[in-house]
């Protein structure tokens, strides 16, 4: 019989979120594909420095050997390199001891194709065209941004949220955007009993809900924040919703407007995901940071 993922939470990361691939990159700018390949060829046997998500990988592999070795979690490599020039990054994952060990090598396209075929729940990359494909299928991604910080020495596993166009659909941000607060805080007010539709991280913090809930209280590696523009009366319908969902958040920061970035490096976050690039930008000084280019500001952002 095959193997099948469907029980677990699928996380999908791309070589260049997982590592630091800078210098690599830039001999592939600079000096094209061939130099690039026997670039790696040559330093396949030299682990790669960690990149940006490479300490959430860590913390979410962690979990099933707190679970006693049964595998919750399953981490897969999508990679635009070929397997010739990936040596490296697998010799890399076997140096740090991850338990990775399922990956599409894409030849220079994008892998963002297999996301489907492996039930990922999550695509983090630093390549925003894929990322942008990956929502548009229907799938929760994100960029995730530079930044060069401190490793986070922390056991427990902290993922912040932004609400609007993340976690929910952006139909409320739609209304902000096209009518003024005056007019969001009233439509929210008048539709505080009628739930939020979905947005696309909605099924990952689902699955990210379901393994919290296999860990006694008070004893979970996993901790969830929401952090969102919104205050009252707007706050309501999020309650609602969630409850509605039947999902729960351990932290919830409705902040009416105040910059996110401190309030984040409180809470400790290994990465927040926000749909504003400005907002991101902001964060990123702060804690680990992944742009989800999804919704009403997106658009306008692109056009």
């Amino acid at each position: 019989m095959p193997v099948l993922l469907g029980d677990k939470l699928v996380i999908a990361i791309s070589s260049r979120a997982l590592f630091d691939l800078d210098e690599s990159h830039r001999v592939y700018e600079q000096e094209g594909l061939e130099a690039y390949r026997l670039y790696q060829i040559e330093r396949e046997d030299s682990p790669l420095e960690p990149g940006e998500a490479f300490t959430l990988v860590e913390k979410l592999l962690r979990i099933n050997q707190l679970l006693d070795g049964d595998t919750r979690v399953e981490v897969v490599l999508l990679s635009r390199n070929s397997a010739d020039t990936g040596l490296r990054v697998f010799n890399s994952i076997q140096h740090y001891n991850l338990g990775i060990t399922r990956a599409a090598f894409a030849g220079g396209r994008s892998p963002f194709t297999y996301i489907p075929a492996f039930g990922c729940h999550l695509f983090l990359s630093t390549h925003a065209e894929d990322v942008r494909s990956t929502l548009e299928a229907g799938f929760a991604a994100a960029t995730i941004l530079p930044a060069k910080r401190p490793r986070e020495q922390r056991d427990e596993l902290r993922i912040a949220f932004d609400g609007d166009a993340v976690l929910f659909s952006d139909e409320s941000e739609q209304v902000f955007q096209r009518e003024g607060l005056e007019a969001f805080q009233a439509s929210e007010l008048a539709s505080a009993r009628e739930p939020l539709r979905g947005g696309p991280f909605k099924p990952f913090l689902a699955a990210l809900n379901r393994i919290q809930s296999e860990f006694p209280n008070g004893d979970c590696p996993i901790r969830t924040a929401l952090f969102t523009a919104r205050s009252a009366p707007a706050h309501e319908r999020v309650i609602r919703t969630l409850r509605e969902w039947n999902i729960r958040l351990d932290e919830s920061l409705f902040l009416g407007g105040l910059d996110k970035s401190e309030f984040l490096r409180a809470f400790g976050a290994d990465l927040f995901f926000d749909d504003q690039e400005g907002h991101c930008q902001r964060a990123v000084g702060f804690v680990p940071t992944g742009h989800v280019p999804h919704g009403i500001s997106n658009l306008k952002a692109r056009s």
